[in-house]
């Protein structure tokens, strides 16, 4: 199967996709990471060369990230759909399937893996609120919503998926243009910002369409097309996970956690932090070999506090 992956970033998230580049080669990616962004270029992309709309950066044998410069005035988290749909109509028409990951996700399992995922139906993982019926007011609420677009809502579903990562075959392909149309009519109502993700019009006040993610999860439940999916396990909100890790809101990203003042507060090193760190060097190096041995030490002290000072998540 031919595969792709794609992520955005702007501003210090370039140190997420380097993780994740350098975590997924680690598990047997071979291919191209399309990485659209705004701003400047990572300071660790010294060897771009100029493609067609976009610079390469070879990684690795076999593996290369491209970068491709946005222009729009959506948040990148409003934006997910269209890159897609972009990159399978300009750039990659010929993938079979396409993956979306957040730069602020670590790899933990084999590409195999996610290729066979694929194959079964859209790719999801569960978000940490995971459970939310198909009574639930706020999903009668997203109903509403969409039933008053001249949308249908046949698919009952009573979980909750994360917009952080979405495989999508090319046979399902027409979720993304839902997903974008969705939350261009969100907008349209004045419940949503497009500039701002998670801003004041959207999660107290009906119909609650919160973010990206609310409107990928009405848009499953207007479409009909098949789901293969995991539960919140498979990006680490719950123990056991084995998939990948994901450091969602309130958490303090990985590049910038001061990992001993955190476990001294009583948050010491996650899984994530630690695996950010194992993937930060290789194939890309994103930090000196000095620092590198700084963090490895401030993990191990984080630890060992942390098993005396931890303050459970609300």
């Amino acid at each position: 199967m031919k595969t792709a992956i794609c992520t955005v970033f702007e501003k210090d998230y370039h140190y997420g996709v380097g993780a994740l580049a350098n975590s997924l080669y680690h598990h047997g990616f071979r291919g191209v990471i399309w990485a659209g962004y705004r701003g400047n270029l990572p300071p660790w992309a010294k060897s771009v060369k100029a493609g067609k709309g976009y610079q390469e950066l070879a990684i690795a044998d076999g593996c290369a990230i491209r970068f491709v410069k946005l222009d729009t005035r959506k948040h990148f988290g409003f934006y997910k759909p269209d890159f897609m749909n972009l990159l399978w109509e300009s750039y990659c028409p010929d993938v079979e399937a396409l993956f979306y990951f957040d730069p602020d996700i670590v790899n933990k399992c084999s590409w195999d893996f996610y290729e066979k995922w694929v194959s079964r139906g859209i790719a999801l993982c569960g978000d940490s609120w995971y459970h939310v019926p198909a009574n639930h007011p706020r999903r009668l609420a997203w109903k509403e919503f969409a039933e008053s677009n001249g949308l249908v809502c046949d698919h009952q579903l009573d979980y909750h998926f994360n917009s952080g990562f979405i495989g999508v075959n090319k046979s399902c392909q027409s979720i993304l243009g839902l997903w974008q149309k969705l939350i261009e009519l969100g907008e349209m109502a004045g419940h949503s910002d497009l500039q701002d993700l998670y801003g004041d019009k959207s999660f107290g006040h009906y119909p609650y369409l919160y973010g990206d993610q609310t409107y990928l999860n009405l848009a499953l439940m207007v479409s009909n097309l098949p789901l293969s999916t995991v539960g919140p396990d498979g990006m680490d909100f719950i123990p056991g996970g084995t998939i990948m890790s994901h450091a969602i809101v309130p958490s303090v990203k990985p590049w910038r956690k001061k990992l001993i003042i955190s476990a001294l507060q009583g948050s010491r090193p996650s899984i994530t932090d630690k695996l950010f760190w194992r993937h930060s060097q290789t194939p890309i190096q994103m930090y000196s070999s000095v620092k590198l041995l700084q963090q490895k030490f401030a993990i191990l002290c984080g630890s060992a506090i942390g098993r005396f000072i931890y303050r459970h998540p609300i």
